[in-house]
């Protein structure tokens, strides 16, 4: 996974935290960890995980305590990424 991903999987995280960040902390922390649990890939968690364990760098406080709340992401059960066999971007085809 890039660097990049990661990046965006921090600054996803965080800008949930900020959000739950104006509850109070012992609302906050579960409120954060419900949303990524009810709406984040378990790709994306899995990748979260792993992030953690290498120390979590760029993560908010409050958003590290919510993601260590969480189960761990079943790993054998997350399906395959599928190839995308009609990429987007400058060489994708348009249907009409």
């Amino acid at each position: 996974m890039s660097a990049n991903t990661m990046d965006r999987l921090v600054y996803m995280a965080n800008q949930i935290g900020t959000f739950f960040s104006s509850q109070k902390h012992d609302k906050a922390v579960p409120g954060i960890a419900k949303h990524i649990k009810d709406f984040w890939d378990p790709r994306m968690r899995a990748r979260m995980e792993d992030h953690i364990l290498g120390g979590g760098a760029g993560l908010l406080p409050i958003v590290l305590e919510a993601l260590k709340t969480l189960p761990p992401v079943k790993r054998d059960t997350i399906p395959a990424p599928r190839p995308t066999l009609d990429p987007p971007g400058p060489t994708a085809t348009h249907h009409h």
